[in-house]
């Protein structure tokens, strides 16, 4: 059965009282690694379970909880990128909930939701509901979805069947198209309360779950995924050469971690520019408390204009990170522009 995690029940009181008059389109926005596509498949459990609880969650016993654990509900389908087919989302937001799949084909699974997906959806739609009642579609991420793909959800979107619910989640919700933005209810899911995450994270049986929870800017599902991936090592072979910027050092490091997916790289670095302007600007640190000494000196030595510069470039960086032409030389140029900051 799906259930909210626990730092979601305001949320979730807040989704029972939206039931009272569905919109035909929600889109769950927040933070990654927050637990958004966990959250809306328990909105969808819920609205096709057969004998709901006064609180609103699928009882998780009836038939219609059963097909929907199983992924087999008539009325109930999914929509995602191939990489997600074998696991839960996120990541981040939706690595937050399993595994990501390994292909078995030379071919990698696309990290897009395309226009094939989206049309399948259209004899889905067409056909009588099960036992005349709903019918749901979950999508996640949202900014996963190709231009293609975006243009015909947005056609749905305009013209929905009766007694259709779609539920999309996104961590960018600045990346979608503004015309579906303006036929979808937005619904903010809040980040947790340090303390609660925390000890979310503690009764995982994480540990230091302070220094995985801060290195992913609060999100405890990003924490949990992070300190179940191994990437302690390479994170701190990383860290240490950005304090201690070179170009000796920029390239040595873009070589041993050439293999490393770029996207986290570009993140780490996003997060420890912010911490360097943090430092600089007001004295604190969000992400790397172990590295208060080494921030606090390169936080001296670089100039805040600058400092604000770079994390813009990083920022465009990052659009372009999912398909780098050739990951040894991003890394390098990116490591590279990074050290000019502090010479």
């Amino acid at each position: 059965m799906n259930t909210p995690y626990p730092w979601q029940h305001a949320s979730w009181q807040q989704w029972q009282k939206l039931r009272e008059r569905l919109p035909h389109a929600i889109l769950f926005h927040g933070p990654e690694g927050i637990g958004k596509t966990a959250f809306a498949e328990a909105c969808a459990q819920s609205l096709l379970c057969e004998t709901p609880a006064a609180d609103g969650h699928a009882c998780g016993t009836c038939d219609a909880c059963g097909w929907f654990g199983q992924y087999s509900h008539p009325d109930y389908r999914r929509v995602r990128p191939e990489i997600l087919d074998d696991g839960e989302s996120a990541e981040g937001e939706d690595a937050e909930a399993g595994d990501v799949k390994k292909s078995k084909s030379t071919k990698a699974p696309s990290k897009e939701i395309k226009i094939d997906q989206i049309r399948a959806l259209s004899d889905f739609m067409n056909i009588s509901t099960h036992r005349s009642g709903m019918r749901v579609i979950t999508l996640y991420p949202a900014e996963a979805l190709n231009t293609a793909a975006a243009n015909s959800l947005l056609k749905m979107l305009e013209e929905p069947p009766p007694n259709t619910m779609f539920l999309l989640a996104t961590n960018s919700i600045d990346r979608l198209l503004p015309t579906i933005l303006s036929r979808c209810r937005k619904f903010a899911l809040a980040m947790p309360g340090s303390e609660e995450a925390l000890q979310w994270l503690q009764a995982q049986q994480v540990k230091d779950a302070d220094s995985w929870l801060a290195e992913q800017g609060g999100a405890p599902l990003a924490a949990l995924a992070s300190s179940q991936a191994g990437a302690r090592e390479t994170l701190d072979e990383f860290l240490q050469q950005l304090a201690q910027p070179g170009v000796d050092a920029a390239l040595k490091t873009a070589e041993r971690l050439q293999k490393i997916p770029v996207t986290e790289l570009v993140a780490w670095l996003q997060r420890w520019l912010y911490d360097v302007l943090s430092v600089k600007l007001s004295g604190t640190i969000r992400y790397y408390p172990r590295y208060k000494k080494e921030l606090a000196a390169l936080a001296a030595r670089a100039d805040a204009g600058a400092l604000l510069q770079a994390i813009k470039m990083l920022n465009e960086r990052r659009a372009i990170a999912d398909h780098p032409l050739a990951p040894k030389l991003f890394i390098e140029d990116m490591l590279l522009d990074y050290s000019t900051l502090f010479s």
